[in-house]
Formats: structure tokens, sequence, C-alpha cells
């Protein structure tokens, strides 16, 4: 089973993901699941960033067919000038809540785009990201859902190159305060010594740099 992540950047792309014509051309392509994080009016008020232009949502599918017939079908449905792909391998640390097909997670499901800095070697960097960053990511976040994708394969000529995709999901309240994302208690000293802690391991690995930052609603679907 192949996982590809599509990342996508046109406001009217973002709304056909949702749609079952969408679904059904997946389905018709060899497509087994998808899921769709979305940037919606849901997660207005998060903290959203990026090195270029804004992700406006990202389909993540899982596939024993024909990949390429897959982003032929997605680049011809869709409004968006460049379907940015990539192959990844799934790793799930704290696994997602289950929702019913269709339904929205009761979350802010927030989306990390990774790019590896040039001065570290790929076994460095996946090394450092997912034995030791990881733990202190979880600990010092209120995270019900951790997911690491290792980007193996980058699949349109146009897409930037990116070393992973991670998924994490935190309480709705977590948008607007950082008690709710830290998970911290109301302690304003925890909460600053959970910041610091997780900071410090960021910026170890380069992940404080070159990054998409991108709150989503999350909807999974089986096919």
């Amino acid at each position: 089973m192949t996982k590809v992540i599509v990342t996508l950047r046109s406001e009217n792309s973002a709304s056909r993901v949702l749609s079952p014509s969408f679904r059904e051309s997946l389905q018709a392509s060899g497509v087994s699941a998808v899921q769709v994080n979305i940037d919606d009016d849901a997660v207005a008020p998060a903290l959203r960033f990026g090195p270029s232009e804004p992700i406006t949502a990202l389909v993540s599918i899982w596939s024993d067919g024909d990949v390429a017939a897959v982003l032929d079908m997605i680049d011809q449905t869709l409004d968006e000038p460049e379907v940015h792909a990539y192959r990844v391998t799934e790793h799930v640390r704290l696994d997602p809540e289950p929702v019913p097909d269709g339904a929205r997670s009761d979350v802010m499901a927030q989306m990390a785009v990774l790019r590896k800095p040039e001065s570290m070697r790929d076994d460095e960097y996946l090394s450092y990201w997912m034995v030791r960053h990881t733990p202190v990511a979880i600990r010092t976040q209120n995270t019900s859902a951790y997911v690491q994708n290792v980007v193996q394969e980058v699949l349109t000529p146009t897409s930037p190159v990116v070393s992973g995709i991670v998924e994490e999901h935190f309480p709705m309240a977590a948008m607007s305060d950082p008690h709710e994302f830290y998970g911290s208690g109301g302690d304003d000293r925890e909460l600053q010594r959970r910041m610091a802690e997780l900071l410090e391991s960021v910026v170890k690995f380069g992940a404080d740099q070159g990054l998409d930052l991108v709150p989503t609603s999350r909807y999974f679907w089986s096919l």
C-alpha cells in the first residue's frame, strides 16, 4: 500500500476535495482511502505561516494502484496551477481518534511541512527527528494524535523538495489558548518551560526554518 500526500494552494481546489464526485474519481483510480485536511473557517483563529504561497489543503491517499494515474486525475479535476505530491512512509506515534467516515474530527489538526537543512546528512536528520525529537514534541504539547510522514520521493516536477510532513491533533481551544496547546494546565511557569524545551529541540534539526504550518479540519473516508 502506497501513501501519497498532495498539497494544494488554490481556494477552489480546497472546496472541491470535499465533494463526493472527487472521492468517486479517486476510487475509480484505485484509491482505497482518502484523508482531507483543509484550512477552513473552523480553524480560522489558528496560527499559520510558510515560506511561499499558503497551503489551503492537503490530500492523503492510500492506493495499491497506479499513483501516476491518480495524480493525473487530480491534476485534471482540481483548479490547481501545479500539483505538488509526495510518496511518504507513515509512522503513527499517537493514533487519531476514530470518527465516522466523512465526519469532521473534533480537533485542530495541525500540519507541518518540514525541510531538511543543507548542513545535515539525511541519516542525521532522520535520526534526530524520529528518535530524539518525537518524545520531546509529545511530552511538551497537548497532542491527542501524532503522525510523521517521511518523504521518500517527490512525484511531480514542480514540487518543492521537502523532507517530512507531520500531523498533530490539538483541542480546538488550543487555537487561542497557549495552555491548551502545550497542556500546561494554566501554569505560566510550566508553559514557558515547555515552550523552551520544544523550541530547543526544533532548532536542533532545523524545523524552525522553511516551515509550512497549516491548521486544518480533518476528514477521512474508506473507499
